[in-house]
């Protein structure tokens, strides 16, 4: 493993208007890696993700990729630095086949050749997606659109793959496909940073973790060291969930604000986030 973190995330705090739920988070992704952030709900994990792209802004702290300075870098200019982006939910372009979704992912892209054999790639990777490429996006398996997602986040070759909740609302079988996919990504070089409620398979799968609870790190280790911890099963993996969720009214999915200060998208920054499969 190499010796220097690709992403490093230090003192990260973050508010959802006069509510905090980051306090001083601290995170490493090295090289090769799996990383897995795990958590009840609201427990800052999506938050985590969103600082990174800078689709929130933190109050406080630094993060930096590949040696580079990005807390303030537009959610575009991150993209371009090599960060892959799959979103929660499977999200997709319905009324575009396979190969027209996996080219909107290409989108800082501008020779035609480069877009076909970064398409190209993503078939090999997913032989699934090559059978149906003509096909519409709206009409494949769970699991499928899945796969479609994240080969749309291999487009532009990135080093770091970030994933939120890659496992949620798909059956057992596709579970094991897509987990078996992304040890295959991590194996061919890539990077991988994911949000997971499956904890255990997820730990499994990582080499290493973080739990979070109310927005602050209560775990870290390797996966296997998670996984075996007794507190962690206890809270986590099944022997009775004992930590603190945030209040109702709180929702991870908004748009945290800066230090309490109003919040906006550029322009450029909400078309990359509807590009990536969000909508606002």
């Amino acid at each position: 493993m190499d010796k220097h973190p690709l992403l490093t995330i230090r003192q990260l705090d973050a508010s959802y208007g006069p509510v905090q739920v980051l306090f001083d988070i601290d995170m490493e992704v090295y090289r090769g890696e799996i990383v897995s952030i795990i958590g009840p709900n609201g427990a800052g994990k999506s938050t985590v993700i969103k600082a990174i792209l800078n689709i929130a802004t933190p109050c406080a702290g630094n993060i930096t990729f590949n040696n580079r300075e990005i807390t303030k870098l537009p959610t575009h200019g991150v993209a371009a630095l090599g960060i892959g982006y799959v979103p929660q939910g499977r999200i997709v372009f319905s009324n575009m086949s396979v190969e027209e979704n996996l080219e909107m992912g290409a989108f800082l892209m501008k020779e035609h050749l480069a877009r076909k054999v970064a398409v190209d790639k993503v078939f090999d990777q997913f032989p699934r997606l090559r059978e149906r490429r003509r096909q519409l996006a709206g009409r494949l398996s769970g699991g499928e659109q899945q796969m479609l997602a994240i080969g749309r986040a291999l487009m532009l070759d990135p080093t770091l793959v970030i994933l939120d909740e890659p496992s949620l609302g798909l059956s057992p079988k596709y579970v094991d496909i897509i987990f078996e996919h992304l040890i295959a990504l991590r194996d061919d070089g890539r990077t991988l940073l994911m949000v997971e409620q499956n904890a255990a398979r997820a730990l499994s799968t990582s080499d290493r973790g973080y739990a979070l609870e109310l927005g602050k790190n209560r775990y870290t280790g390797t996966g296997k060291e998670l996984l075996a911890n007794p507190a962690v099963r206890q809270m986590y993996l099944g022997g009775g969930n004992t930590l603190s969720t945030a209040p109702e009214s709180f929702h991870e999915n908004a748009s945290p604000t800066a230090c309490n200060a109003p919040t906006s998208l550029s322009p450029t920054s909400l078309s990359f986030h509807r590009t990536m499969g969000h909508t606002t």
